[in-house]
């Protein structure tokens, strides 16, 4: 087995819940040539300000988006990037995409940098880390934490059978200023619900979040509640602190109350007893601040 030595430390997560595929992102690019990226790539991506929620908050519905996007909105952040997905009705072209996957991953592991690929362990994104040809064997880092190993015949055939593989090449050499213009061009689009998509995305998906937890509460979705504001909560911290760095005059402040008042309402829901509906107004109305924060700053941008 050629095995890389990866695991998630390093990798900034204020609520243990941040979004699989920005946690396999960082980690990717801070075991590559291109670590000076890591800490950017989130919010230049545009991952930082995504937020989509199902109106039954299923947890899926954060990776209800059009992974074929991963590509483009990368290669925003000025890393080049390889691709391969097989969706659903596609199985003429099945075989053929896993042969390409394979040959993008063990390609990337000689170069020393993992794969990000869906569903290696539990069906949410993780990291392909070794190869063994002649087991015929990848070696997988799950987003749980947990080293296992998946057959090549597996990639794309699991819980969720979809195949979604996205390789660091290199970099754009793009210039920071068209960077950071693509990036806050993208949140906007996003934000202002201008992305194919069936659910609350964007703006929209706070009414959904905030219906679920000030009016319609079921403590059955109690679970489902923490982890959309865990999610969101660790995503905004990498907006915030790209926006000190980049941003335009008033964004970054804009952004770090949004980033307080998520992790806030998240601490809450995990502290406090949401069946009292005052724990629940606390928490929406947390929210609700960050909803008016987040709306001012697409004015900005």
């Amino acid at each position: 087995m050629k095995k890389l030595n990866i695991t998630w430390d390093g990798v900034k997560d204020t609520t243990g819940y941040l979004f699989s595929f920005a946690k396999a992102l960082v980690a990717a690019l801070k075991n590559s040539p291109y670590r000076e990226y890591a800490e950017d790539v989130i919010a230049a991506s545009g991952f930082a300000f995504r937020m989509w929620i199902a109106g039954n908050l299923c947890p899926s519905a954060t990776s209800m988006w059009e992974f074929r996007e991963q590509k483009p909105w990368v290669e925003n952040a000025g890393i080049a990037c390889a691709y391969v997905e097989r969706l659903w009705g596609e199985d003429e072209v099945a075989e053929e995409r896993r042969l390409a996957a394979l040959a993008m991953i063990k390609e990337s592991i000689d170069r020393g940098i993992p794969a990000i690929s869906w569903d290696i362990g539990i069906p949410e994104w993780g990291l392909i880390t070794g190869y063994d040809e002649k087991a015929e064997k990848l070696a997988t880092l799950s987003i749980t934490g947990a080293e296992e190993e998946m057959a090549y015949a597996q990639l794309g055939k699991r819980e969720i059978p979809i195949l979604s593989v996205l390789t660091v090449t290199g970099t754009t050499g793009k210039p920071q200023e068209e960077i950071i213009t693509g990036s806050l061009k993208l949140a906007k689009t996003h934000l202002l619900s201008g992305e194919a998509c069936e659910i609350s995305h964007g703006l929209a998906a706070y009414h959904t979040l905030i219906r679920h937890i000030a009016g319609d509460f079921n403590p059955e979705l109690s679970w489902n509640i923490e982890y959309h504001l865990g999610t969101y909560a660790a995503l905004k911290w990498y907006a915030w602190t790209y926006l000190e760095k980049y941003g335009p005059t008033g964004l970054a402040e804009l952004y770090k109350t949004v980033y307080e008042s998520w992790q806030r309402a998240f601490e809450l829901k995990k502290t406090t007893d949401i069946s009292v509906a005052g724990n629940r107004q606390a928490i929406a109305e947390l929210l609700k601040k960050a909803e008016d924060c987040e709306k001012a700053a697409v004015e900005l941008m």
